[in-house]
């Protein structure tokens, strides 16, 4: 699909496809098993979370393995990008249960992790040149404004009626499926 580019480019984007495919599957077990009205519970919605997860790892190996490129001057390092995600989720965890009493859920873990995970594929975009300086940096902020959103509906979801409280689940998953959409798009609208 993406001949034109070296293996590691190619990685990425594959896996940022495959990260689409992953929200569109947890995007439509949110619609039918959290639906205010008529909700589909168990197995009758929850198996639309198996290809999620199949999909969700993929990616996250085709990314990882994709934007290894310290050795090729990355704009941040893989080492600081993991134990800055670490240091986030540890903060975010304990800033969110013991001083804002939010019940943990794994949701905080992948938000953290998608921040993580784009953080690593922007550095190696651009270590590979396929991102300026500058595009990177906006792709960077672009992503924190994203991360900052997401936590917010994290923080919120509770306190929300429930319908209020279903269109708030969708928007972090929106919100990352638009991302890696973009930052497909640009590298392929650059070629």
């Amino acid at each position: 699909m993406f001949s034109q580019y070296n293996l590691q480019t190619r990685q990425m984007l594959t896996g940022n496809l495959l990260l689409v495919a992953c929200c569109v599957f947890y995007l439509a077990w949110w619609l039918i098993a959290f639906k205010p009205e008529g909700a589909i519970r168990g197995m009758k919605s929850g198996w639309l979370l198996i290809p999620a997860l199949l999909f969700g790892g993929a990616a996250i190996v085709e990314i990882v393995q994709g934007s290894d490129a310290d050795g090729q001057g990355g704009l941040l390092s893989r080492t600081a990008i993991v134990m800055g995600g670490i240091i986030a989720y540890v903060v975010l965890l304990a800033a969110s249960s013991l001083i804002l009493r939010r019940q943990v859920t794994t949701e905080l873990l992948l938000i953290v992790g998608w921040t993580v995970l784009m953080f690593l594929e922007i550095s190696g975009l651009f270590a590979l040149g396929q991102y300026s300086r500058g595009m990177a940096i906006a792709f960077l902020a672009i992503t924190v404004i994203a991360a900052i959103v997401s936590l917010i509906c994290y923080l919120l979801y509770y306190n929300l009626d429930s319908v209020k409280g279903y269109i708030d689940g969708m928007i972090p998953l929106l919100l990352v499926a638009v991302m890696m959409i973009a930052v497909t798009v640009s590298v392929v609208r650059a070629k």
